[in-house]
């Protein structure tokens, strides 16, 4: 589904992306871990077109799509969340999902005007179809309260919700369990199971979360540094010594056999 090929962001002489290349396979659900500042976030803004890369390339079903504008993107079906929720806070649930689809006759001033029966129209196929991933995503409840009155799990089940108002391709989910509680972060998985089984959906999730990651994530890539350090299952991955050492430090290995030993 998604094809990165040698790619790298620089900042001035920081290499926060360095010679990358990896695949995100069509109907997959791949974890990407790292330790704080392996280049992991700014992995998926070159992806998501947030920023340029300063080389290599990102095709998107076999097409060149590198350099190419967020929203360019998102009409392509490749769509991306953030660490921290970009809800539009002072507006209901409803109509923060409402909003996503681009090119609504609401927003033309001739339509709005002259073509109310076909804005209306419209406006109705949105509010059904929101309502449909309001219950998708156990949030009905909460349909017509202010965005910014949710909790972060709720804000972070929002945003997933976004993704289901238009025909996604491949979603990348940035630390999508960061600062949610443990039922709600169970919630979210199960979201992400049902979408990836039932809609067909591919994502790649960042997260540190290892529990989280192992039950949902294969293949996992690990990031250390700016480039790929290791890939493979969950459990290879979390048995792979470089790995640990890459999060916990040199000494880690040592422990690791001595745990090991002492058992």
């Amino acid at each position: 589904m998604v094809a990165v090929r040698s790619l790298s962001k620089w900042f001035g002489g920081i290499h926060a992306v360095d010679d990358v290349s990896l695949d995100i396979a069509r109907g997959t659900i791949t974890g990407l871990i790292g330790p704080n500042g392996a280049g992991k976030s700014t992995l998926f803004n070159v992806i998501a077109g947030l920023y340029a890369p300063t080389s290599g390339s990102v095709l998107l079903d076999g097409e060149d799509v590198t350099g190419l504008a967020p929203h360019e993107l998102f009409e392509r079906g490749l769509l991306r969340t953030f660490q921290l929720a970009r809800e539009f806070a002072s507006l209901p649930v409803r109509e923060n999902l409402m909003m996503v689809p681009h090119g609504q006759p609401g927003e033309n001033l001739v339509d709005a005007w002259f073509r109310s029966g076909r804005v209306a129209a419209r406006e109705a196929e949105l509010r059904a179809k929101a309502d449909e991933v309001l219950d998708f995503l156990t949030l009905s409840h909460l349909a017509d309260e202010r965005a910014q009155n949710l909790s972060g799990g709720q804000k972070k089940l929002l945003e997933l919700g976004r993704t289901m108002m238009v025909d996604a391709k491949v979603v990348f989910l940035d630390e999508v369990g960061a600062g949610v509680n443990r039922t709600l972060l169970a919630t979210i998985a199960d979201a992400i199971r049902r979408l990836h089984a039932e809609r067909g959906y591919t994502f790649c999730v960042i997260e540190h979360d290892m529990d989280f990651i192992a039950r949902l994530c294969d293949p996992v890539i690990v990031m250390a540094e700016g480039a790929v350090l290791a890939e493979g299952r969950a459990e290879e991955i979390m048995a792979n010594d470089a790995v640990i050492e890459a999060y916990l430090g040199t000494g880690s290995r040592h422990a690791k056999l001595d745990a090991e030993a002492a058992r």
